[in-house]
């Protein structure tokens, strides 16, 4: 079945309606560029939510895949695997940690490093049981499991599935006064997205995270960076947590750890904070098996040549330089870091969907997130040209609308 109108049809009918796709059916892709079912072709400049950060079809990851499954694809974690190791020690030398808990999915790997520092709390701090408390952000966006719900401030994502969890203080993102006045003798833990993604690329004032940094260590507090969309090459360094020069007590990455090609998540930490988990504790049969190892691995040596930072460093400076020149042209705002963007048009051109959906005609795929805010985010490996040139299509479908 090739035809667009069917597959969309045939889609919307037989799967739930939990996500509002764009009306374009991809078949292939490579690079930056997608093709769909009809052969026409798009820059991808969404990246799956940064998960495509090294391309699609990237040759490296796609050999270390296409090796791995003609050897090895699952044991489960109750027996050892040999492409295991070489990921644990690969991932904690990249985040400076000395342990790795590996996961599927990003959302997993919050979970994850919500009980780990519950239990950290509970056995190193020393708060009383079921008393621990997790200082989290406005406006964030970690996931969509039922705790993670339960301390979002976004309607979609909270509302209708309570009973929600206990546990959570919710302050003001980009206050670490906030943060300050919420810590109290059972808090355990402060989790932060150093740019908040879902939110519209919302990067927080300078010297934000070096504060957090400093509440959580005059505090015996963890601090917990979700990485997971600002992570691993996207902003121009390796972690957005980089650009302040701050360490994190555990780091929670997903999307692009698996290359575009397998779900692959884990949390980093020193052994104080991961050592609190024993066998039994936690677990997950598919996290870090062989295929996801290999593959986390070739994207842990893509990232150890500097390459993609230094490139997304560079091309960032040239998407923002040219989004900035259309500041008052349709456009209200731009923010930002690196290759990524949260780009803020005019409400009275129309919403963001509209926009999303005229940029796609123009052959440019990207998605709106609120209001009237569009996300770019293209693949680390796209040419300047090609950038420019959505740029360019961006202000064009700004004038379709206008005009």
């Amino acid at each position: 079945m090739t035809d667009t109108a069917e597959l969309i049809e045939l889609s919307e009918r037989r799967s739930a309606h939990n996500y509002h796709p764009l009306p374009v059916v991809i078949r292939e892709a490579e690079g930056a560029w997608v093709t769909d079912v009809e052969g026409r072709r798009y820059l991808d400049c969404l990246s799956g939510y940064s998960s495509l950060n090294f391309g699609h079809g990237n040759a490296k990851i796609i050999e270390a895949a296409r090796e791995q499954l003609g050897r090895l694809t699952l044991t489960s974690r109750a027996f050892f695997h040999d492409q295991f190791a070489a990921f644990a020690a690969g991932l904690g030398d990249l985040t400076g940690k000395d342990m790795v808990l590996p996961m599927n999915t990003g959302a997993e790997a919050v979970e994850t490093a919500i009980k780990v520092a519950r239990k950290w709390g509970y056995e190193v701090k020393g708060v009383a049981r079921d008393r621990a408390n997790i200082i989290v952000m406005e406006d964030n966006f970690h996931g969509r499991t039922t705790t993670i719900v339960s301390f979002s401030t976004d309607p979609d994502a909270h509302d209708g599935f309570g009973p929600y969890t206990p546990g959570f203080k919710i302050v003001k993102y980009g206050s670490a006064d906030a943060v300050r006045d919420a810590v109290d003798a059972d808090t355990v833990a402060v989790l932060v997205e150093p740019i908040q993604g879902e939110a519209g690329v919302l990067v927080p004032p300078e010297g934000y995270l070096r504060q957090l940094r400093e509440i959580c260590t005059e505090n015996n507090v963890l601090m917990i960076a979700d990485e997971i969309q600002s992570g691993l090459g996207r902003t121009g360094d390796t972690f957005a947590c980089d650009h302040e020069g701050v360490v994190p007590d555990v780091y929670v990455l997903g999307k692009a750890l698996g290359g575009g090609v397998v779900p692959v998540s884990a949390i980093a930490a020193d052994r104080d904070v991961l050592g609190v988990i024993r066998p039994g504790q936690h677990g997950s049969t598919f996290g870090g098996n062989p295929l996801a190892c290999a593959v986390a691995c070739a994207v842990i040596d893509i990232l150890n040549t500097g390459e993609y930072q230094a490139r997304a460093k560079r091309l960032g400076a040239v998407l923002h330089e040219r989004l900035g020149g259309m500041v008052g042209r349709g456009v209200v705002a731009v923010r930002g870091r690196g290759l990524w963007a949260g780009v803020d048009i005019d409400p009275s051109l129309g919403t963001g969907r509209q926009i999303s959906e005229a940029l796609m005609r123009r052959g440019v795929l990207a998605k709106d997130t609120h209001g009237s805010t569009i996300r770019l985010a293209p693949p680390i490996v796209i040419s300047e040209e090609d950038l420019l040139w959505a740029v360019d299509q961006l202000a064009g479908a700004i004038d379709d609308l206008d005009g």
